[in-house]
């Protein structure tokens, strides 16, 4: 029995079109079973793979990084993957730091909390005075360093 599927089929059990399946082969990511009279066709090891990089694409990993976890040797995908989640970390703390400022400004009772607010007014004051963002948004969340971890 065959249990491959040809490859529109399987970009539309990915939600994709066929040419992101074309692509993910460029970039030597997961390659066909066979082809089938011409016809890329993939069988259940190739669906994992091509779900596992679309899965990471949703989640906004890098293509990189993803073939590296299929791919690479432990250290080298390990590294890969560290370096990402430095990345994720730092984009986490600014979304909080934003939060925070966002929150101020609802929780705060003037009219125009960017032009009027007390708070608000000194933190701008501080910034025209030669304080840094990112020594300000250190305040709020000591783990700020407005870069990836590790670099």
């Amino acid at each position: 029995m065959d249990d491959t599927i040809p490859i529109g089929e399987a970009a539309r059990l990915l939600g994709v079109n066929a040419s992101a399946l074309r692509y993910y082969e460029e970039r030597a990511l997961v390659a066909p079973a066979r082809r089938h009279q011409g016809r890329r066709v993939y069988g259940r090891q190739e669906l994992r793979r091509l779900v596992f990089l679309r899965t990471m694409q949703r989640l906004g990993v890098p293509l990189d990084t993803a073939g590296a976890m299929l791919d690479a040797p432990g250290e080298q995908w390990r590294a890969a993957v560290r370096e990402r989640i430095g990345e994720l970390e730092a984009v986490i703390i600014r979304a909080r730091v934003a939060q925070e400022v966002l929150r101020h400004g609802l929780r705060c009772q003037e009219e125009h909390p960017a032009a009027e607010c007390e708070v608000a007014v000194a933190m701008l004051d501080r910034l025209i005075d030669g304080c840094t963002f990112e020594q300000l948004a250190a305040e709020h969340d000591p783990r700020w360093t407005g870069r990836p971890a590790g670099k």
